[in-house]
């Protein structure tokens, strides 16, 4: 429980715990992992983790699928699909990016921050949604990139299309493999 103006209320953590009881009626780990993703960024620092919540529950509804997208959920993720992005990644078997981390240039200097990033590998992976469509953030993300790219990055955009089943997925995670430098055929692309 929580306090909100006075009254008490559920917490978001045992509300995220309670849509365990739904996962028999078609909620995912996927739609859970994105529930967590955006819960954890408005958590306080006094506030009660996932784990610890779930760890208190007597065998709650849903609690394997509770589980399991508690161990896949991230602080720092900004959308639903930046977390269905990384999550085909790591199911894929891709090392797991930095979420929203910062790209600086050789002196320290501010280049973008990227939706997913490979440091190591230098590959910045960008979901482009529709925030991303006006000409003149078109424009202001063409800079941003052609900066990282003079520093030796390679910037590579996803769209929705490119996370969900089928050959723009395959064709997706088999462009990032390569970027990567990790063999496709070591990969379960699908």
């Amino acid at each position: 429980m929580a306090e909100v103006l006075g009254l008490r209320v559920v917490s978001l953590v045992d509300t995220w715990c309670d849509l365990g009881e739904w996962v028999a009626r078609g909620l995912t780990v996927d739609d859970l992992v994105v529930a967590g993703d955006d819960l954890v960024n408005r958590l306080r620092p006094a506030d009660p983790g996932l784990d610890e919540v779930l760890g208190a529950r007597c065998r709650p509804r849903g609690g394997a699928a509770l589980e399991a997208a508690a161990s896949l959920v991230r602080s720092g993720v900004r959308s639903p699909m930046e977390s269905r992005a990384r999550l085909m990644f790591v199911r894929a078997g891709f090392p797991e990016p930095e979420v929203n981390a910062v790209v600086r240039d050789a002196h320290g200097g501010w280049l973008l921050e990227g939706d997913l990033v490979w440091r190591k590998q230098r590959v910045v992976g960008e979901y482009q949604g529709s925030d991303h469509a006006s000409i003149r953030r078109r424009s202001a993300d063409s800079s941003r990139v052609t900066g990282a790219e003079a520093e030796g990055y390679r910037v590579l955009e996803i769209y929705a299309e490119d996370v969900y089943r089928g050959a723009r997925r395959r064709a997706c995670l088999t462009r990032f493999a390569r970027a990567l430098s990790i063999n496709p055929t070591d990969l379960d692309i699908r």
